[in-house]
């Protein structure tokens, strides 16, 4: 006999596989835009981490966060003042799907969750480490690496 709490769990499975797309790049070609390379790059991987949030925000296409039915991630403030987002998702990446991207590129929907104060004893490298290089919606999705990079 199926409990209820197994069928809502099904319910929030089926509904992460179809919005899940929208949140990660969807089905079409991935936009591997690029803002920094070489020494830039190098540099921020490389800076200190002083601040770090945890945010939420709704799934393309809707209007509301509703637990695992939202996408996060982890902004994070630097010591020059500047703030980088840092997150995953299917397709979002070459070599691995969790990103950076300036924080300047982020909507008005996305809401802090968590702060913490990291005191420059972590760099923006040791974030996508623990972010992770795979995607999996199930096993290893954008809240999963978002509560990691806190948690380290």
């Amino acid at each position: 006999m199926i409990s209820f709490k197994m069928l809502l769990c099904a319910l929030v499975l089926t509904l992460l596989a179809v919005t899940g797309e929208s949140s990660s790049g969807g089905g079409g070609t991935p936009n591997h835009n690029y803002e920094l390379s070489g020494s830039e790059l190098r540099r921020l991987y490389n800076s200190a981490v002083f601040k770090a949030e945890r945010m939420k925000r709704p799934l393309d296409g809707t209007s509301f966060v509703l637990g695992p039915l939202s996408h996060s991630g982890v902004r994070v403030t630097l010591a020059d003042r500047s703030q980088w987002l840092i997150h995953k998702g299917g397709n979002y990446g070459v070599s691995s799907q969790t990103v950076v991207t300036n924080a300047r590129h982020m909507s008005s929907d996305w809401r802090v969750v968590q702060t913490l104060d990291f005191q420059g004893t972590k760099t923006v490298a040791d974030f996508v480490a623990a972010g992770g290089s795979d995607y999996s919606l199930i096993f290893d999705n954008c809240h999963l690496g978002s509560r990691r990079m806190m948690n380290q």
